[in-house]
């Protein structure tokens, strides 16, 4: 019944579709989109920033609806875009964090053209059928685009649909140029120069929980590992994009390079082993926080740590267009002698003056020694 009071709204609410284009998004569907897309909802909020390297002048301007996540889970980074932006406020909310907070109601409220999903994540994506199939029957275009999954394959990808989705073809090309090149960087010297795969762990949203360790594997920031010439210890136990491991597991098992991710921000300043990097957070907070963070029960006592080996990195290059920033420093941590060259500070300081329209502050990564 739920269903099909959804879809008479959507009959009320939301035009027809006219007849449009085809394209074929990261799921493989072949969608008819609209000539003409001026009515956007977003299945995650942090997607925000993928549409301003499209709409450099007003990314908002399209946005009819967005997932509430963005706001919630990098707080500092959305209040960047509101203050650029403060049209944001007027943008309706169709859900939470959460893929279940989704409503389907607040979606068809906003009218929208179009449907622009992940393949995974914190909104709708590929499994919520209930919500394609409504969508759908009432002429919304829906189109999947990926950051996570398959970051490294997809960002490109996804940037070149959504910009011909958007009509924006041009700085589509100009950014996935740019991208292609900084990751080339990396993959050529290694493909190169065949230096020996460093063993790496990933400890994901360090200080979130009070165990260990929550990791990524074949997705996310795991694919960062190989590109960048490593071997992700933690691909041998989780078959998946993400799993966990026992802290003794990671004893018996250890790393040459350690890896946290950061999703604290430079406002919390409680005694919690948050890593803290992100805009709004300094280069002391940030080494401070990682050295805090190593002294816990039996990360301390990993060579990685004891020799100097231990790295902290954003949490959101993992959903992110500029994720080819964090694959240059994690070549360097892997690799120092080979990239010694490299500067990924100057890339992503690049890279954010000529394709966002609010500017590049704080700490993105950092190294306890």
């Amino acid at each position: 019944m739920r269903l099909l009071s959804v879809l008479a709204l959507l009959a009320l609410l939301v035009p027809a579709a006219a007849a449009g284009r085809e394209l074929v998004d990261l799921a493989g569907r072949k969608v008819t989109v609209p000539d003409r897309v001026e009515r956007v909802i977003i299945g995650e909020g942090r997607y925000l920033p993928a549409l301003a390297i499209l709409d450099r002048a007003d990314p908002v301007a399209r946005l009819v609806g967005m997932m509430g996540e963005y706001e919630a889970v990098d707080p500092v980074s959305y209040a960047r875009y509101r203050e650029r932006f403060p049209a944001l406020d007027r943008v309706k909310r169709i859900g939470r964090v959460a893929r279940d907070s989704f409503s389907l109601e607040q979606a068809i409220a906003a009218s929208p053209q179009v449907a622009i999903f992940g393949i995974g994540g914190h909104g709708p994506d590929t499994r919520s059928g209930e919500v394609i199939r409504a969508l759908e029957a009432a002429g919304v275009a829906i189109i999947f685009i990926d950051f996570r999954s398959d970051p490294l394959v997809n960002t490109p990808r996804s940037m070149e649909l959504l910009g011909t989705l958007l009509g924006r073809e041009a700085e589509a090309a100009e950014f996935v140029a740019a991208w292609r090149a900084a990751l080339a960087v990396v993959t050529d010297r290694l493909a190169a120069a065949r230096p020996t795969p460093a063993r790496v762990f990933v400890e994901s949203r360090v200080g979130l929980g009070n165990g260990c360790c929550e990791t990524m594997t074949r997705g996310m920031m795991g694919r960062f590992v190989t590109a960048a010439g490593g071997v992700n210890i933690a691909d041998a136990l989780i078959p998946g994009e993400a799993g966990v491991v026992s802290l003794e597991w990671l004893v018996a098992n250890p790393p040459e390079v350690y890896i946290g991710t950061a999703i604290g921000s430079g406002v919390q300043r409680d005694e919690a082993p948050w890593l803290a990097l992100g805009p709004g957070v300094d280069v002391t907070t940030a080494r401070e926080r990682l050295a805090r963070s190593m002294t816990r029960n039996g990360i301390a006592g990993l060579d990685a740590v004891r020799q100097g080996r231990a790295h902290a990195v954003w949490h959101h290059f993992y959903n992110s267009p500029f994720n080819v920033a964090a694959v240059q420093v994690f070549a360097q941590w892997l690799h120092p002698q080979l990239f010694a060259d490299l500067d990924p500070q100057a890339l992503l300081a690049t890279m954010q003056r000529r394709f966002q329209p609010v500017p590049l502050d704080g700490t993105y990564w950092t190294s306890l020694r």
